[in-house]
């Protein structure tokens, strides 16, 4: 393994400056979550289109990343980071400049293209300039960013929506970025970190359209009720439709491209994934469990959301402050957690720290009630903070501690696809549950309040949640189902409205229930997987004992 790379400058202040263009990528994911009632209501967008719009962002930004990581180690990673700064910040302004859901989703995925070409150079530059026994610390610094980006995110975000627009939380990245890239320019060296690499546009475009088709089907599922999307090529069999534009189509189409795109790629010279780093157990295990933990993490906090504000009735800024504490025991605690790691090895801490995750968030859902307060979710997100700060850091320093510098490009850039992917898997996949189930319980429910509703009305009131269950639901504040005539007496238009939002609050509340229970089940699984890691002594003594016959 290839000793740390020299610099005129600290490592430390260089750490500083990456963070500060990670940290901007990480707000953006905060504040947007945050916003998302707000942007369904300013641009009438239903849930299946507020998941493209954290969807597409985290697609492209996943299918990018190890593209990304091979191009730093072409061109350096300096120049890209600046690059990345430069789209991501302009894609802001566009964020902001969107009149329709089609064009905010359009902007994010420009916005993923930035945060792609950024992101892998962070890890890439660290991993070189600081010696292994002192990543654990700078991994815990770079952790804590995630911490920081989580407390500043929905505290910011919800004041900014509160006060002024959904359309200011992507406004603040662009002084961000420019500071930034300022610094960058300035204080960033201008090292490449490895041999040059050639591009391989076929291997992207084959991943990129497995990963499409998968993330696609998982999200637009419910819509289409996992059948057909298009008439055209359809016919009737065995009882069912089918076709070949289809939900069950794509999803096969994304197993095929994968495993052409692992025939290709093992037949490269210059693999766009080098397979080799999978040899390493650590290396495997921490991809892993890197997407575990953005998998819960995405498959938690939207539900949550949405649940704070649509049917508490939480302000913008009151569900973030709900989140703070969460989000500053993370920070506060991430650092600490590098350093043990330095010391002791990562192993067990990641163990704890998955394991106080999944039992926070399983106590959120045990406190969660129509009638819970912003102080109901004190404890169990205190305790889940403990375990996001106690996963970053160790995670991280046990997937590149022994990873050849030479390929820390590509190991970052694998690692944080795995990240991406795993946030996209669980956003889709709860997303996808959380559509299902509400579809049945505002049906449900309606029925249930129906016999409260004026004779007149009762047919209308249930008819008009089940068109709301078998379309493009939207759950804004004020989200009732029901489509009302103009001339309807003030008393009963208000009794109905009441009744609507009953419904519509403990529909929701049934269906998130479930849906988070999935995503908590998979970071158990993942506390279990950390079981497999091969500890810091035993590791060193196995790469000892396979250096030797060379040696001899």
């Amino acid at each position: 393994m290839q000793a740390a790379v020299q610099t005129r400058r600290s490592p430390w202040i260089i750490l500083l400056v990456l963070c500060l263009g990670f940290f901007m990528i990480l707000l953006d994911l905060t504040i947007v979550n945050v916003a998302i009632p707000s942007i369904i209501d300013g641009l009438h967008a239903g849930l299946d289109e507020i998941l493209w719009v954290l969807n597409a962002y985290i697609l492209v930004y996943a299918v990018l990343l190890i593209t990304a990581g091979r191009l730093g180690d072409k061109y350096g990673a300096k120049r890209l980071f600046l690059i990345g700064l430069a789209v991501f910040s302009l894609a802001s302004i566009g964020c902001s400049l969107a009149q329709s859901p089609s064009q905010l989703i359009l902007a994010r995925i420009v916005q993923g293209i930035g945060g792609a070409i950024l992101t892998p150079q962070t890890l890439s530059i660290l991993t070189n300039i600081f010696p292994p026994n002192r990543r654990g610390a700078a991994f815990g610094v770079w952790g804590g960013v995630a911490g920081v980006a989580s407390v500043t995110g929905p505290t910011l975000g919800g004041f900014l929506v509160t006060n002024f627009s959904w359309q200011a939380v992507f406004w603040v990245n662009v002084p961000v970025g420019i500071v930034a890239f300022i610094l960058g320019v300035w204080l960033l060296p201008g090292i490449r970190l490895g041999r040059d690499q050639d591009l391989d546009p076929v291997g992207v475009l084959l991943a990129s359209g497995s990963l499409f088709a998968l993330v696609f089907g998982l999200i637009e599922g419910q819509r289409y009720h996992w059948g057909t999307f298009t008439d055209a090529l359809s016919f009737d069999a065995a009882g069912s439709h089918w076709g070949l534009f289809s939900i069950p189509s794509l999803f096969v189409a994304s197993v095929i491209l994968f495993v052409l795109f692992i025939l290709w790629d093992r037949g490269r010279e210059d693999p766009l994934v080098p397979l080799s780093l999978f040899k390493d157990r650590n290396f495997a295990i921490g991809n892993a469990l890197a997407a575990i933990v953005f998998f819960g993490m995405m498959g938690l906090f939207l539900p949550l959301t949405i649940f704070l504000q649509s049917v508490l009735g939480f302000s913008a800024l009151k569900a973030g402050l709900t989140f703070a504490p969460m989000s500053l025991t993370s920070m506060v605690i991430a650092p600490i957690a590098g350093r043990a790691t330095d010391r002791f090895g990562g192993k067990y801490i990641l163990l704890a720290g998955l394991t106080c995750f999944s039992v926070g968030m399983g106590l959120v859902i045990w406190v969660s009630s129509l009638g819970a307060g912003q102080f109901t979710f004190l404890p169990p997100l205190i305790l889940a903070g403990v375990g996001l700060g106690c996963t970053f850091a160790p995670m991280t320093t046990v997937t590149m501690r022994r990873i050849d510098p030479r390929l820390a490009g590509a190991a970052s850039g694998l690692l944080n696809s795995n990240r991406q992917l795993g946030g996209a898997f669980g956003s889709a996949i709860v997303g996808a549950i959380l559509q299902n189930r509400l579809a049945s319980e505002l049906v449900s429910q309606a029925q249930v309040q129906a016999s409260n509703v004026p004779p007149a009305f009762r047919s209308q009131f249930v008819q008009g949640f089940a068109k709301a269950a078998n379309g493009a639901l939207e759950v804004g504040r004020g989200q009732s189902g029901v489509a009302l005539p103009a001339n309807l007496p003030v008393q009963v238009r208000s009794r109905i409205l009441q009744l609507g939002h009953d419904v519509f609050a403990q529909a929701y509340l049934n269906a998130m229930r479930p849906a988070l229970a999935v995503a908590i089940a998979v970071l158990v699984f993942g506390a279990l997987l950390t079981t497999g890691i091969v500890r810091r002594k035993k590791a060193a003594l196995q790469s000892v004992r396979e250096a030797a016959p060379a040696v001899s």
